[in-house]
């Protein structure tokens, strides 16, 4: 019994509301490009336009699990949600928020970050790359089970 409660807790974490990513973004801003092929493989993710330099605010409350610079994602933040169960990535940001520091507590809508067009996005079109993934029982930071996250941000911006 202990753990079916322990579980239901865990996926109630997992499910808890998503804060909009980006400070300002309206449902006008969001679309889903979750299945789009990008460089012949599938995108998993959604693409925030908006000016270099809005804030990124975290999506949940949790911890960032790994800050790391890519060729394709240029500078990127890995957040855990509280749970450990699903990964939050942020990428081709311009920089991160002062004090943002691997191991990190924030909280959801705390600044994190800022909109670029690091790594292999367009500087005419600096945006926010979104993803979430859910984590496997070893909770690595590279590897999940990708999740559209078009749906819960669309919730987030009309019930807000």
């Amino acid at each position: 019994m202990r753990a079916l409660v322990a579980a239901v807790g865990l996926w109630m974490m997992a499910r808890a509301p998503l804060t909009p990513p980006v400070e300002g973004m309206t449902l006008a801003d969001l679309h889903d490009t979750f299945n789009e092929s990008r460089d012949g493989h599938r995108h998993e993710a959604v693409d925030i336009m908006a000016p270099r330099g809005t804030r990124v605010r975290a999506a949940v409350s949790g911890t960032i699990q790994k800050l790391f610079v890519s060729k394709n994602g240029g500078i990127t933040i890995y957040e855990f949600d509280e749970a450990g169960a699903r990964c939050y990535y942020y990428a081709h940001l311009d920089r991160y928020a002062d004090g943002v520091r691997e191991g990190s507590r924030v909280k959801a809508g705390d600044v994190i970050a800022y909109v670029g067009y690091s790594g292999n996005a367009n500087a005419k079109a600096p945006h926010l790359h979104f993803a979430v993934s859910e984590l496997g029982p070893k909770r690595e930071w590279w590897k999940g089970t990708a999740i559209n996250p078009y749906a819960d941000l669309r919730e987030a911006l009309t019930t807000r």
